[in-house]
């Protein structure tokens, strides 16, 4: 028997509210939910990652059909189609929709093989805006249109006007656009001290079955369950906002920055993944912080730098996503082509800072957003990998992974794979500055002020010798300048010194 829509929640959908599920009828619509091999396979995914996603989606499954919404949900091994794209041309077949609705999907991948099969299947299909982002990817291209450079600090301002979030008036609260000043703190030598520990979700029924079938159909990719306690239920992802809140966003703004050996989580939210798969709505979250402010609880510093994440640059990265696709995809503005090194699936590597780094993203999923952009991202554009391997790593690894998020951060931010499209300059530093933000560099074998000989620190070599290699451009952005001053005192002498060093680093990188 026909029905009137097919209506496809997708795994980073889960909102009851969201816009597929808009006007549903429960005597004529029905809703599909498929686990599809191809997207734990698509890039090497992380055991937390498909986890985290399986998880959250049973559950809000088994939410729908306590709400008496009918669901035909396809769990791993119960189907034979490998694609999500397949499972809906099935779907389409069997039950005869009018229409197929869903809201629109994270991935640009996703998109076009939905639109593809409903085409196949000579079914018309509904793709609506999703109203969890607080602009919509059309209102955000007008925006971008009506600038020469769109940039994300022009972005927020903007969103903040347009929201009256953190406004008084025509003004900004507190008088300034952001505080990063204050934002840049570091731990010292005695360490960050006692840190709030974020709660911990241990695995229900349903999620220990799901890390059962991970560990054995995926048992080859990366990643450790044994400590898997993130949030995969609405109520859950609930309680780890109104920790955060209260426990750690305070010093957040301070040490947003910082990093410390054996310290994953230190003061930060770790709602992106609950954000990302739409168990939480970013306007609660922004409400909560804000209120915050008003009554006393956190200072202005930490609270703007979190609403920015959230209402700035989330917002922003999603807007330019959808934007530049495909385009983006194939990015590679220095034509870098070496391979991304092996230990970046196992984290053995000499070097403490991105042993350190890695290490915790293989055990949680998780790693924070300088250790992101300034350790395993600014690495992998000194070591010239070629951005599509790091853009998968990436997608693989960590558990608020979605493409939207992902893409953009690591082919704009981290890599400039763009050429300056969404950032300003190339985001690169020496091992000075992660000495300066961690406790990394101590007891490491290289030494972070070293670019030549048999201690130089490897990132400090390669920083020096992307400013060797890339001097007039870099000479030519005003945000870059000043370092080309720095590689023009090195004589001779020394610029043969550091470009032999930097060869021979390159030709090593596996075995640094």
């Amino acid at each position: 028997m026909s029905i009137r829509n097919l209506v496809l929640v997708l795994g980073d959908q889960l909102d009851p509210k969201g816009a597929a599920l808009h006007g549903f009828d429960k005597s004529a619509d029905l809703v599909l939910m498929v686990e599809a091999t191809e997207e734990s396979k698509h890039v090497w995914s992380h055991k937390a990652r498909s986890t985290m996603f399986l998880s959250a989606m049973r559950h809000f499954a088994a939410d729908l059909e306590a709400r008496g919404l009918p669901c035909e949900y396809l769990q791993l091994g119960s189907h034979g189609f490998p694609t999500l794209a397949s499972a809906v041309a099935d779907a389409a077949a069997r039950h005869r929709p009018a229409k197929i609705v869903v809201t629109e999907p994270g991935e640009y991948r996703i998109e076009q093989a939905l639109r593809a099969a409903a085409k196949l299947s000579g079914v018309a299909i509904d793709v609506r805006d999703d109203a969890h982002f607080l602009i919509s990817r059309h209102e955000f291209a007008t925006w971008a249109k009506g600038h020469r450079q769109i940039r994300m600090e022009h972005f927020h301002r903007y969103m903040r006007k347009r929201t009256g979030i953190l406004m008084s008036g025509a003004e900004p609260y507190g008088g300034r656009w952001n505080y990063d000043a204050e934002n840049r703190g570091s731990f010292g030598k005695d360490g960050p001290g006692a840190v709030p520990a974020p709660p911990a979700f241990p695995p229900d029924a349903i999620t220990r079955k799901v890390i059962g079938e991970v560990e054995k159909r995926f048992r080859d990719h990366p990643g450790d369950l044994s400590t898997f306690a993130w949030p995969v239920t609405r109520a859950e992802a609930l309680a780890a906002l109104k920790a955060f809140i209260a426990e750690r966003l305070p010093q957040f703004g301070a040490y947003q920055d910082a990093m410390w050996t054996g310290e994953a989580w230190l003061y930060h939210s770790l709602l992106s993944a609950a954000l990302n798969l739409k168990l939480l709505n970013p306007r609660e979250v922004i409400a909560a912080a804000v209120k915050a402010l008003e009554a006393g609880h956190a200072p202005i510093e930490a609270v703007e730098g979190f609403v920015r994440q959230i209402l700035g640059w989330r917002e922003f990265v999603r807007g330019m996503y959808w934007l530049d696709m495909p385009g983006m995809r194939a990015d590679n503005h220095f034509q870098h082509e070496r391979k991304l090194p092996r230990w970046y699936w196992t984290g053995n590597t000499h070097m403490n800072c991105m042993r350190q780094a890695i290490g915790q993203t293989l055990k949680f999923g998780y790693a924070h957003h300088i250790q992101r952009l300034m350790v395993t991202g600014q690495f992998a554009l000194l070591a010239e990998i070629l951005p599509q391997e790091v853009e998968d790593w990436y997608l693989a690894v960590y558990v608020d992974a979605v493409e939207w998020a992902e893409l953009p951060n690591v082919a704009g931010m981290a890599l400039y794979a763009d050429g300056g499209r969404l950032a300003s300059k190339p985001y690169v530093a020496s091992g000075a500055y992660i000495n300066r933000m961690s406790n990394y560099c101590t007891g490491c074998r290289y030494r972070p002020d070293e670019k030549t000989g048999s201690r130089a620190c490897p990132v400090t070599t390669l920083y020096w010798h992307f400013l060797a290699k890339h001097e007039k451009e870099l000479a030519d952005n005003p945000r870059t300048s000043l370092m080309t001053k720095h590689i023009a005192k090195l004589n001779g002498e020394q610029r043969s010194a550091l470009l032999e060093q930097a060869r021979n680093t390159l030709e090593r990188l596996d075995s640094l």
